[in-house]
């Protein structure tokens, strides 16, 4: 691990972190649901940034504190003046924040490990990879109080689960268990209660097995077809295979494999 980095300079009054090896181990701590504020939002895409920036940090954890919630979303005492001009602020920082997340050089993995709702679900969603505990419940239910969810909940539920269960969950204001979260692909995994952040944690460890370099490339690539057709997709596809030849890491996993021993990744 990076000396330049420590865990006590990264943590923030709503984040909690925690270096586990190559793993940036995120609790969010707004007791007692978790809720996002503008602040939080801010704290969790300066995070993202920073570790962009540290070579040593390959794959993100988030979870919630506690046994009961992930998150619970946005703290709906916000929006009760029906100010637009609110309105609009949140919606950019939450765009900011889980767009950020989104686009995390490595692997982001969320550990649901209770209620998942509205802009706590977004959050998960943001992630490339999702394990709920089996006591969890997932819900974007902007719509019962008049108002829709605007940090990506609305696209990245529909490339999870496809349509047909988007509009349930958003139009119908459906709650959804672990095990058909499970079943519709919202999450990737399913583990007992109190497990989700050593699940998460061991799946990060196997992230830390491949190039750093490689697995950027990869997920660039694998949600490029978000917004690309596979015809344009697929030459870029080739494109970055050649490009990985003037990494270190190409020359080190090659070479390691023929000499029967672990790679040493240096993430360049």
């Amino acid at each position: 691990m990076s000396k330049q980095i420590k865990s006590e300079n990264l943590t923030t009054d709503n984040l909690l972190v925690e270096l586990v090896d190559h793993t940036a181990v995120v609790t969010f701590n707004n007791p007692p649901a978790h809720t996002w504020t503008e602040k939080s939002l801010a704290e969790l895409r300066d995070l993202v940034l920073t570790l962009n920036q540290e070579k040593d940090i390959y794959a993100l954890v988030l979870t919630g504190g506690g046994e009961k919630f992930f998150s619970a979303g946005a703290d709906l005492n916000v929006f009760a003046e029906g100010d637009k001009k609110v309105a609009s602020q949140m919606s950019d920082i939450f765009g900011q924040a889980f767009e950020t997340l989104s686009n995390f050089r490595g692997v982001s993995i969320a550990a649901i490990n209770g209620y998942s709702m509205g802009g706590g679900l977004e959050v998960a969603l943001a992630c490339d990879i999702r394990i709920a505990e089996e006591h969890a419940v997932m819900a974007l239910p902007e719509a019962s109080v008049g108002l829709l969810p605007c940090a990506g909940g609305t696209q990245n539920l529909a490339i999870l689960v496809g349509e047909g269960w988007t509009k349930r969950m958003i139009l119908c204001g459906e709650r959804v268990d672990s095990d058909k979260a499970l079943q519709i692909g919202l999450v990737e995994e399913v583990v007992a209660k109190g497990t989700g952040k050593e699940a998460a944690i061991a799946l990060a460890k196997k992230v830390a097995k491949q190039s750093p370099v490689a697995v950027a490339a990869c997920k660039n690539l694998i949600q490029k077809n978000r917004n690309m057709p596979i015809t344009q997709a697929l030459p870029e596809e080739r494109e970055a295979f050649v490009n990985l030849f003037d990494s270190e890491d190409q020359t080190e996993g090659v070479q390691a494999f023929l000499e029967k021993r672990k790679p040493v990744w240096l993430n360049r």
